[in-house]
Formats: structure tokens, C-alpha cells, sequence
């Protein structure tokens, strides 16, 4: 079978099947409602007495990283807003204290679900454990018994959440396996930190496997094997004490710089969304932060955030990347991600409407607040300001001159801030691209935003699933498309860089090298790999594979000459390639 691989690795063992029993939420008519809300805050209190146990347990087995987590859902159940909101319900609608918290959760779970963006999205995973505690608290269900574990379990669940995987002794833990669930959600990340493969996505797989089932689970491939003959066996023991001799050569990549053979020199950066994505930044030794969404700040609130908070969030992150570069993309709200406090209007397609740098311009006090805690943050580190979905010069301009203003205010009060910030724009939008000799004129920087960019440039929605085979980062007019933003960067004098999903593509990074790609940017568990990609590398060579990339007709041709290129050895698609290119001499 074959699911998504969250956490790379090869787990080999019987499976422990975790079986959560469904929790009957009934509507009950409450007389009393003053007794329901006392039991509600007894609830609350037990839980974060709970999750208070998990985080010092998680941060002496994990780390203070990992334990954060923890500290994050207790927030939850401290946050006033929430609970006042359960009360509120208990009272006006006289029903049950585990009914209202179901109603009141259900309502911040579906404003995450409909984000875009996959981290955030899967950030309603995290409501829906803390809920799912303290309802089981007000039911009087106990939690799973971890205890029955033996070594090498693969673990099969229909969902992990960051409170099962920190209750699991790691050491018994041959792999991770279940139905639901995505590569950015928390239980996912701790695998990842872990080193504990995981596959997610394996539709039923809690019905088709049976405890003590001899289980095999590829966390990079995503395919799963139940009772395997001796030959697949004999496959994938080797190829595990392959990997484990990969992950080890990786390692020596720390600290060294990021160089082709031939001597060309490229920035490797990682992606972030919160001031806890720093620690895995620093882990893999990352040269600095390509892309920090700063809309996370702005998320899961009633109010905006003021200009104190956010420079408190600025500041711990360029205090800690200790000078290295931290690009911090101004507030990207609207289309998928909504906030309450800024009336957002619905549109017939929100991707192509009030987001971004255009609500920013329609929102200039918010816009204006962000840019004046990001100057007052930069004394702190180096800093670079980049300005998200520009598609005129009119935006760019106005959006600098709004940056102007608020080093005026700044001066004026007083306050200290570097004057020399880089600025620099994402070219995320087709008609930013084909202006990008313009745009380059404007600005220190580039940084190519993949993701959109192949939403626009090829009319796909990226989150219609009827349209995925469309959806490639290996089409030609997007890699024409990128190789003439680069140029035009280079003619303009200035850097670029690439922040979407393609950037850390291995079969890629050889063509953006080629095409002169200055800073790539992506997920920091890729950084170490990559880096091991370029040093291995003659980018003059590149320049060759990058030229007859762009004479291909379509996607596919594209992925398949990558893949007989830089494929892993072990990949069968490579060996096919080689059998034929004897054959076919």
C-alpha cells in the first residue's frame, strides 16, 4: 500500500494497533448552569495540569523545542477569549459543559481547514487534541495505555496527536503509520526530529492490518508492506542500513560552506513560521532564514497584534540567528487565510482577490504597525524586508513609500532601527515576472515564490485535486518563466532567491544552480541534503542540463530526464533509464 512519507527512514516490525474509541458528545439540557461551568474550569485545570506533566516529561526525553508544543496547547486553555466563549454558551444555551467546548472548538477548527497553507492548516489538529483532552476529562475516558509497547512496534493509529506521540517511549518505535494526517502537522515534525519513519494518509489501514502483523514502512516513499516474503525483506533490511550510512554522511555537511566543485558559491536557507521553527534552522545548520511568514503572528486571535508583540517575536528570531540573514515577508492574509478583525470581504476567487499586499495597502495602520516593529527588531540582527503577491510598480512603490513613513515616525519618537535594509519583493505572480526587469530596478532582491507562481502560471488550483496532474513544477514555461526572472536580477545588479516547495526539489536544485539561482530556501530537515547536491556539483555543467531542460516539450519529459540524471541509484525508474540507454546506446 502506498500513503504519504512524512518522516523518512525504514521501519521494520509488529504492529501495536492504537484503538481511540469514539467519544459520544451528546446535547444535554443543563438547569444548573453555574454547576456546569465550575465543572468546565475544573476541566480546564485538570488539562493543563495535564499538558504541564507533558511538557517537562517531552523536555527531558526530546528537548525544549518539542516541549514547546506543549506549552503552546496550555495557552489554548488558558486564553480567556475561549473559554469565556464556552461559558457564554453554557449560560445563553443552558446545555453541557463537553457539548459547548465541542461546538465552540469545531468553529476555530474550520477557520484553520480552509487555510491554504498546509502548516497552518494543520495547526486545527492541535485545537482539536486540547479539546479532545479536556472533553475527555468532563466524559471520564482515560487515555491510551502506551505502556504495552514492545521493541520495534509500528505503531497504527487512525491519527497521532502531539500528546500520543510524546506519551510513546521513542526507543520502541520502529515506525509510525496512520490513516489521517500531513507533513506539517506537529506529530509529524516530532517523527521527523525523532528519526522515526512515518507514513500518513493510508486510507482504512487500522482495519487492514491486524495486531502483530509483520510490518514494513517506508517514511520516505510512503509505501507500507504487511507480511513481507524474504525477499522484500532481505530489500529493505539493506536498504535501511543504507540510509542509516546516508544520514550519517550528512552530518559532515555541518559547517561546511555551500560550494560546486568549480567553485560557485550559493546561500542554503530554511524556511520558517513561528520564532520555534529556529531551533531545526540552527539543528541543520541552515545559512540563514529565507522566508519567515509572519502571518502566523497574526492568526488564531481576536485582535490584531500590536506593534510590542510583534517586535518581541521579530526580535527573539534575528537574536538567535546570531546575524544571519532573516527574510520576514510582510503580513500575507486574505484568500485562504482569514483573520476577525479585518473585515475581509467573500469573493468568487479568493486567490486572485483582497490579499496579500493589497489588503495591506487597503489596511495602511496595520501594514504600518508591522513595518515599525520590524525596524525597531533589526538593531537586533540582519534583518531583510520582503513585500508578498506584487504584480504592478505602483504597489512596490507604494508599499516603499509606506516603509519610509514609518522610519520618519521612528525618528521622530526616537526609537533605533538600521536605515540600510535590504528590500526585496516575491515574484509569485506572472505579470511581476515579465516586469521583473523593471520591478528589479526598485528593489535589493528577488525571492521566486514557486508555489503560487505555478498556480498562476498554469491556471490550477493547486488544492483541486482533479487538476493535480496539471500542477508540476517541471513545466516548461514555469522553468522559462524563472530562468528570466534570474536574468533580469542579474542585469538589475541584484541577488535572487527561491522560497516555494521546488527550491529544495533535488532533481531541480541542478537546474536553478544552472541557471544562476543565488539562495535557495525550503524546509529545514532538506537543507543538509542539498547542500550535499551542490557540493557535488559543476555548475558550469549545470548550465548545460539547464539549457536542454528548457527545450523539452512538457512536464513530464522534464521529470523523467531529471530523474535518469539525479535520481537515487536505488530509484527504478533510473535503472530503467540505464538498461535502455544500453539498448538504445
Amino acid at each position: 500500500m502506498k500513503g504519504l512519507g512524512v518522516s523518512p527512514g525504514i521501519g521494520i516490525g509488529n504492529a501495536f494497533i492504537i484503538d481511540k474509541k469514539a467519544m459520544n458528545i451528546e446535547r444535554k439540557h443543563v438547569i444548573d448552569t453555574d454547576s456546569e461551568i465550575k465543572r468546565l474550569r475544573n476541566a480546564l485545570e485538570i488539562g493543563k495540569n495535564q499538558l504541564n506533566e507533558l511538557y517537562l516529561k517531552t523536555l527531558e526525553e526530546v528537548g525544549e523545542k518539542e516541549a514547546q508544543i506543549f506549552k503552546s496547547h496550555e495557552m489554548m486553555l488558558e486564553d480567556d477569549t475561549f473559554s469565556s466563549d464556552v461559558e457564554v454558551r453554557i449560560k445563553n444555551e443552558n446545555i453541557n459543559a463537553e457539548f459547548a467546548i465541542n461546538e465552540t472548538s469545531d468553529t476555530y477548527i474550520k477557520l484553520f481547514e480552509n487555510i491554504e497553507d498546509e502548516y497552518l492548516r494543520e495547526r486545527a489538529d492541535d485545537i482539536r487534541d486540547v479539546m479532545t483532552r479536556v472533553i475527555k476529562i468532563l466524559l471520564g475516558i482515560n487515555n491510551t495505555d502506551y505502556s504495552k509497547l514492545k521493541e520495534n512496534s509500528i505503531i497504527i493509529a487512525k491519527d497521532l496527536t502531539p500528546s500520543d506521540t510524546a506519551q510513546i517511549d521513542k526507543s520502541k518505535v520502529a515506525a509510525m503509520i496512520t490513516e489521517m494526517g500531513g507533513k506539517t502537522s506537529h506529530a509529524a515534525i516530532i517523527a521527523r526530529i525523532m528519526g522515526i519513519p512515518t507514513v500518513v494518509g493510508l486510507e482504512n489501514i487500522t482495519n487492514k492490518i491486524k495486531p502483530n502483523d509483520f510490518v514494513i514502512c517506508d517514511g520516505k516513499s510512503g509505501k507500507v508492506l504487511i507480511n513481507p516474503n524474504q525477499k522484500q525483506l532481505k530489500y529493505y533490511t539493506q536498504k535501511k542500513e543504507k540510509e542509516e550510512e546516508v544520514g550519517n554522511e550528512l552530518k559532515k555537511q555541518i559547517g561546511l560552506s555551500t560550494v560546486t566543485k568549480d567553485g560557485f558559491e550559493v546561500s542554503l536557507s530554511a524556511n520558517i513560521g513561528t520564532p520555534r521553527d529556529v531551533d531545526m534552522v540552527l539543528e541543520n545548520d541552515a545559512e540563514g532564514i529565507g522566508l519567515f511568514r509572519s502571518e502566523f503572528i497574526f492568526m488564531n486571535r481576536e485582535l490584531s497584534p500590536t506593534e510590542d508583540e510583534q517586535f518581541e517575536e521579530y526580535k527573539e528570531v534575528l537574536s538567535r540567528m546570531n546575524n544571519k540573514p532573516v527574510i520576514i515577508r510582510t503580513l500575507d492574509i486574505g484568500g485562504d487565510k482569514n483573520v476577525p478583525y479585518i473585515d475581509i470581504p467573500k469573493e468568487m476567487n479568493p486567490f486572485l482577490g483582497y490579499r496579500a499586499i493589497r489588503l495591506c495597502l487597503g489596511n495602511i495602520d496595520v501594514f504600518r504597525t508591522q513595518l515599525r516593529a520590524i525596524l525597531r527588531a533589526s538593531i537586533y540582527g540582519n534583518v531583510k524586508i520582503m513585500f508578498p503577491m506584487i504584480s504592478t510598480m505602483k504597489e512596490l512603490k507604494d508599499a516603499k513609500k509606506i516603509l519610509e513613513e514609518a522610519k520618519l515616525e521612528l525618528k521622530k519618537e526616537g526609537k533605533s532601527f538600521k536605515d540600510n535594509i535590504e528590500i526585496g519583493i516575491m515574484i509569485e505572480i506572472p505579470s511581476a515576472a515579465i516586469i521583473s526587469d523593471m520591478l528589479a530596478r526598485e528593489v535589493d532582491f528577488f525571492s521566486i515564490g514557486t508555489n503560487d507562481l505555478i498556480q498562476y502560471t498554469l491556471a490550477v488550483d493547486r488544492m483541486n485535486s482533479k487538476l493535480s496532474h496539471l500542477y508540476s513544477q517541471y513545466h516548461p514555461a514555469l522553468l522559462r518563466l524563472i530562468k528570466s526572472i534570474i536574468e533580469n536580477a542579474h542585469k538589475a545588479g541584484i541577488w535572487v532567491g527561491m522560497c516555494g516547495e521546488a527550491a529544495g526539489d533535488p532533481k531541480l536544485i541542478p537546474v536553478f544552480l544552472g541557471m544562476g539561482l543565488d539562495e535557495f530556501s525550503m524546509n529545514a530537515p532538506s537543507v543538509l541534503k542539498s547542500r550535499y547536491i551542490i557540493r557535488g556539483l559543476k555548475k558550469k555543467e549545470m548550465e548545460q542540463v539547464a539549457a536542454n531542460t528548457l527545450n523539452l516539450e512538457n512536464a513530464v519529459e522534464v521529470e523523467d530526464y531529471l530523474s535518469c540524471l539525479f535520481a537515487d541509484e536505488n530509484d527504478s525508474y533510473l535503472k530503467r533509464c540505464k538498461i535502455r540507454s544500453k539498448t538504445n546506446d
